[in-house]
């Protein structure tokens, strides 16, 4: 059987950053799948889910409630290795294209108060396992680490 994609990344060069991933064709439309790496792969603990799932409730309501990218936001979820998020955007876009959306992003959740969006039985089958203090705080570093200051090493896979 043939490696998917995403496992021929050399991960032990992947640092922090936002990398186009794949971009698939589906009738006319292309959906382009990011990688929105938060933590060094391998050398760096992993995220716990707490913190995943109150970044994975909040991130995928801004995305869904953006005045622009809303309409074109197909999935935001976690990877399953804990170092990252997956976003599927309808349109054929290049990393640089999502840098202000992310940091708008990031911003939202570093800066967020209140309940976290769907954090209850009813809205969700694991509202217990919600760490928001944890998600700002990931959130923040990743903003300040990679986000503001981001440049072509981690905006495209090393070789």
């Amino acid at each position: 059987m043939e490696k998917i994609a995403s496992f021929t990344i050399n991960h032990l060069k992947l640092y922090p950053g936002v990398y186009v991933s794949r971009k698939d064709h589906v009738g006319q439309e292309v959906i382009t799948t990011f990688d929105l790496r938060m933590t060094r792969p391998n050398f760096e603990p992993v995220m716990n889910t707490a913190e995943m799932h109150a970044i994975e409730h909040l991130g995928a309501t801004f995305l869904r409630n953006h005045p622009v990218y809303g309409s074109k936001t197909v999935y935001f979820g976690p990877m399953g290795c804990r170092t990252g998020f997956y976003l599927l955007l309808a349109g054929d876009y290049e990393s640089l294209d999502i840098i202000p959306l992310m940091k708008e992003m990031f911003a939202f959740i570093r800066d967020f108060e209140g309940e976290v969006p769907g954090a209850c039985a009813r809205d969700c089958g694991n509202f217990l396992d919600i760490n928001l203090p944890m998600a700002k705080y990931l959130a923040k570093k990743y903003l300040e680490e990679v986000l503001e200051n981001i440049n072509e090493e981690r905006l495209v896979y090393p070789q």
